[in-house]
């Protein structure tokens, strides 16, 4: 967050999360891997960190002025938002789809913006169709955030998490591993370590098939494709599944003492991968959430009654 939202104690708030090394899980590599711990920010992922840009860059030019903030969301944005609008006083109105764990719903609640729900059957697409629908109806009334669409979100991680990453590791990263969501983290990230290093390498995160568990990630070549999104900065893009994910989850609970959500398994299992496969590498990856905010699914039921 910038100094445009007049308030010090949030800009300081927003980002500088520890960078934590995953010793037991890459025991058997002779690699390096880390993972930043996103979920210590405020609201509690790294969605935060657009978010903040955004409003920033939504009060410096007016556009938010007066106005209620709406956009789509899984979730993250969405309680990133919530939090935001409550500490800054202005309205918030997000378009979720209805089946996002409980947790979510009731943390926006809790910051008092208004919900909109979207077909449990379209995921995220669905939300931003919805969404784009309402703001059609009403232009005058909202300042669409648009997450997907803004460059405000990777310039967020270009000028935040990439400059963060770089000197958490004194420049040493080799490998840069990422889920694609919005893309915005592995976009603003990937650029800046390509810019101050070009050899590092940028891998990309996405589900191996359309339909998937593994909220707040989407399968691109059957998604809306969100207008940040460039496929040509990733050196490699890597398919992971959903229960490869999952069993990662609970190995990261239980090997390394860190509760992350579903998206976070199928960063730290790409991460394994390519430590294993880059002998000597110092591999970078981001857990966006913490995996408090999904206990009440049927899925934490379904991996703790396999194990």
């Amino acid at each position: 967050m910038t100094s445009t939202l007049n308030n010090p104690t949030l800009a300081e708030s927003v980002g500088n999360t520890p960078l934590l090394p995953l010793r037991k899980l890459a025991a058997d590599t002779s690699s390096q891997v880390f993972a930043k711990a996103e979920w210590l920010n405020p609201s509690g992922s790294v969605k935060v960190r657009a978010a903040a840009r955004i409003v920033a860059e939504g009060f410096a030019d007016g556009r938010l002025k007066g106005r209620t903030l709406i956009d789509s969301t899984s979730g993250n944005t969405g309680i990133a938002y919530a939090f935001l609008g409550a500490a800054l006083g202005f309205p918030v109105e997000l378009v979720v789809p209805e089946n996002v764990s409980p947790e979510r719903k009731a943390m926006i609640r809790g910051y008092g913006a208004k919900m909109t729900y979207s077909s449990p059957f379209d995921g995220s697409d669905g939300a931003i169709v919805l969404c784009r629908e309402l703001v059609a109806k009403s232009p005058e009334r909202y300042f669409y955030a648009d997450q997907y669409g803004n460059d405000a979100n990777w310039r967020a991680h270009f000028d935040g998490t990439g400059p963060e990453i770089w000197r958490q590791t004194q420049g040493r990263i080799t490998h840069f591993v990422a889920g694609l969501g919005t893309s915005g983290t592995f976009m603003g990230t990937g650029r800046f370590l390509r810019k101050v290093n070009p050899s590092v390498k940028l891998i990309s995160v996405e589900p191996a098939s359309p339909i998937h568990g593994l909220e707040g990630m989407k399968h691109m070549a059957s998604a809306i494709v969100p207008p940040i999104y460039d496929a040509s900065l990733a050196d490699r893009a890597m398919e992971i599944e959903t229960e490869d994910a999952y069993r990662m989850v609970l190995r990261l609970a239980r090997e390394e003492a860190i509760l992350a959500g579903f998206s976070s398994g199928a960063a730290i299992a790409a991460a394994l991968q390519v430590a294993r496969e880059n002998p000597g590498a110092c591999v970078v990856t981001v857990l966006p959430d913490g995996g408090d905010r999904y206990l009440s699914t049927p899925v934490w039921e379904e991996i703790l009654a396999g194990h």
